[in-house]
């Protein structure tokens, strides 16, 4: 399963594995890692930091490389090539969201949400530039979105109403500037023709323009900026989703098995024989449920 495997790696326990900072990923991605991994098998081992576990044993906090983990858990395999460091758990997370941010197909928006979980941290714009290795004028950029309070720009970009670059212009937009109106409905025009507002996006955009004019930039929420729990928030709901999704599924399970159980106890009590004998042992009665399903079960098929 491993290929080139650096001497310093060494192979760790799956289940031994926390993850800091879970992302949901594109499904397409994750195939194309998985069938990656089955084929040609791991190229690079994931990054994890030791600490001791709850039970005396040593347990591991991903730094880098959910994907990989999770595929290889997929394809059944127990334990994964592992390059261990030793780092602070401050100094994890902030490499987790390095590593998140830097690689290919990394949203705008979980960019944005990123970049403000490390402002949040201490970190400064050259200090986010060089972990992620992202341009300085696009973390500048966010930054300064960010730094405006630009709670209802935010949630527009949250919610897919305009791109983030239309947020960042009508964010620099100069209030109370007599060109501003124009300069905004220029900006809208070209953002329309070269494709990045689309249908009714244009129109959404002039009326958030108009909102944050009458409003100003707070968000009629009250939500304060973007929040750092989005994705604890969609990971939540997938959870539930999948947890109702399978109770479904063993309800129906069940249900095939009651009435199979129901058909055995039908054939079974259509057997004066076997009747008898349960009469004989004491073993005659049934739960209430049972009974009236059998019953029922019986008269239908007289």
């Amino acid at each position: 399963m491993m290929t080139d495997i650096p001497e310093s790696v060494v192979m760790v326990p799956i289940e031994r594995i926390e993850v800091l900072n879970s992302r949901d990923r594109n499904m397409k991605v994750f195939e194309e890692i998985v069938e990656n991994i089955r084929a040609i098998g791991l190229k690079k081992p994931i990054t994890v930091t030791g600490r001791p576990g709850p039970d005396g044993k040593p347990s591991f906090l991903l730094v880098c490389g959910e994907g990989r983990l999770n595929a290889f858990r997929l394809l059944g395999e127990t334990h994964i090539p592992a390059l261990v460091v030793d780092v602070t758990d401050e100094d994890a997370f902030i490499m987790s969201l390095a590593e998140n941010i830097a690689r290919k197909g990394h949203r705008p928006l979980e960019i944005l949400a990123d970049i403000e979980l490390l402002l949040a941290r201490r970190l400064n714009a050259e200090d986010i530039i060089q972990k992620t290795g992202l341009s300085q004028k696009y973390v500048r950029d966010i930054i300064f979105l960010l730094n405006k309070g630009e709670e209802r720009l935010i949630e527009a970009v949250q919610h897919g109403t305009i791109p983030l670059t239309t947020a960042l212009e009508i964010a620099r937009a100069k209030d109370g500037d007599e060109n501003s109106d124009k300069n905004l409905g220029d900006m809208l025009e070209e953002a329309y023709q070269t494709g990045q507002l689309k249908g009714h996006q244009i129109t959404d955009a002039k009326r958030l323009i108009e909102k944050r004019r009458q409003n100003g930039p707070k968000s009629a929420s009250g939500r304060a900026k973007l929040p750092a729990s989005t994705y604890s928030l969609v990971k939540a709901y997938q959870k539930e989703v999948a947890r109702q999704h399978s109770m479904v599924l063993k309800a129906e399970h069940a249900q095939q098995r009651l009435l199979l159980v129901v058909q055995g106890l039908k054939s079974l009590f259509a057997d004066e024989n076997f009747v008898t004998l349960l009469r004989a042992e004491k073993l005659d009665t049934l739960p209430k449920y049972l009974a009236e399903r059998v019953q029922t079960a019986h008269i239908q098929t007289v």
